[in-house]
């Protein structure tokens, strides 16, 4: 028997039995539509973790003094001021990888613009750290080299800072804001970036010259730590390596002691991240997973109920000619159709349900082609797998004992 009048034979079958064969394509269709929600929510999440992190600089180096904590040990105040200025300049000035080094000093007080005031902390910075942090200024400029080496009382605000201390919404480059009674004038305003992955806010900052912060407001000489860009990303690690033999180095550190700073990467966060949101992903589609198989066994358990309710015809069709291969191939396109129907209906559903998850929740969605055809394919199977018992039971069935079944 050829192979249209076998789908023919199928299609006619599932007619007769519509509400049955919809109720079997019921675990089809929510596995399907469950797996590709969930792999769209995973990998949008994955998507916009990857992407505020490369807003922040995905070849970031962040260099902080004192050893790598561990087992939550407290360490001396001292090992806290183990980065100079002149790891800084050693830093600017040797290395290969890095294509922007900048300090960084911070103090914490209130600002104050005339009637309005604000808690925040001023960053002590250099000219490159604009760069490394992927910022930019949107109204004024930013200090240069010069406020540098005379320790200008000058800051870059961001936007927050701008709508706090200047709510009339007036223009605050050339305005004179104070931190803990000291005066800076502002040169420029940051443009804004909002929130972080973290919910923290990028707006929230006040840049002023690191030699600025260091003596006027500090007082010290040791840095809080240093902020450096590689040149690629790929070369992240070749600069770290540079950077931890130039300060060890620096340091006088023998080859039997360990590191008295301590270097993170944007590499190592992003790395770290996405192993996260990728065994989530994991996860979260082997639970959605899990209805496909419930949906498979209940195309098994239908297809066996439909051999036994149709015995006699199997029998009848036997008898005038069908070969067991024909009976087999007929039980197999039933269980495939139902499963593909079920599929198609499943991926339609999956993205619309991942458009509603984006439109009313606001979450990150990516939907990758990969898991739709992944999804219609292990639905395929799944009929193929499920389907081949009962159509196996219905091919060796004896002709004449079919005729005789009541």
């Amino acid at each position: 028997m050829n192979g249209t009048n076998l789908f023919k034979i199928a299609l006619r079958a599932l007619n007769n039995n519509k509400l049955r064969a919809f109720l079997t394509m019921l675990g089809i269709i929510i596995g399907v539509a469950s797996v590709i929600t969930m792999l769209a929510i995973g990998q949008g999440s994955k998507k916009s973790i990857q992407a505020q992190i490369s807003e922040m600089g995905s070849n970031m180096i962040m260099i902080h003094p004192g050893a790598d904590m561990r087992g939550g040990v407290r360490q001396d105040p001292s090992a806290m001021q183990t980065l100079k200025l002149t790891d800084y300049e050693a830093l600017r000035n040797e290395t290969n990888f890095l294509a922007a080094v900048s300090p960084n000093v911070s103090s914490s007080g209130q600002l104050i613009a005339g009637n309005n005031n604000y808690p925040s902390s001023v960053s002590g910075v250099g000219t490159d750290y604009l760069e490394i942090r992927q910022l930019s200024v949107e109204n004024g400029e930013m200090f240069d080299e010069a406020d540098i080496q005379t320790s200008a009382k000058v800051c870059v605000i961001g936007k927050t800072i701008q709508d706090n201390l200047f709510p009339g919404g007036e223009d605050p480059v050339g305005r004179i804001i104070r931190f803990n009674q000291i005066p800076f004038r502002v040169v420029g305003v940051l443009k804004s970036k909002g929130y972080n992955s973290m919910g923290m806010d990028q707006d929230d900052v006040v840049l002023a010259p690191y030699t600025t912060v260091m003596k006027r407001l500090l007082a010290q000489t040791y840095l809080s730590g240093i902020f450096a860009s590689a040149l690629t990303e790929d070369m992240t690690d070749n600069a770290t390596e540079e950077i931890t033999e130039i300060l060890r180095r620096n340091h006088k550190l023998k080859a039997s002691d360990d590191d008295d700073f301590t270097i993170r990467s944007q590499q190592e966060l992003s790395s770290m991240l996405n192993s996260t949101t990728d065994l989530m992903t994991t996860l979260l589609a082997c639970i959605a997973g899990i209805s496909l198989v419930v949906g498979g066994i209940g195309i098994m358990n239908i297809m066996y109920v439909s051999v036994t309710e149709r015995t006699r015809e199997i029998g009848l069709r036997m008898s005038v000619g069908a070969r067991g291969v024909d009976i087999l191939s007929q039980f197999l396109i039933e269980a495939i159709l139902i499963s593909i129907t079920g599929g198609i209906i499943g991926v339609i559903i999956g993205c619309g349900a991942s458009w509603v998850v984006k439109s009313v929740a606001h979450w990150p969605i990516f939907i990758q082609p990969w898991s739709v055809f992944l999804s219609f394919a292990v639905c395929t199977v799944t009929g193929v797998f499920f389907g081949w018992y009962p159509a196996k039971k219905a091919a060796d069935l004896d002709p004449i004992e079919a005729i005789r079944y009541e």
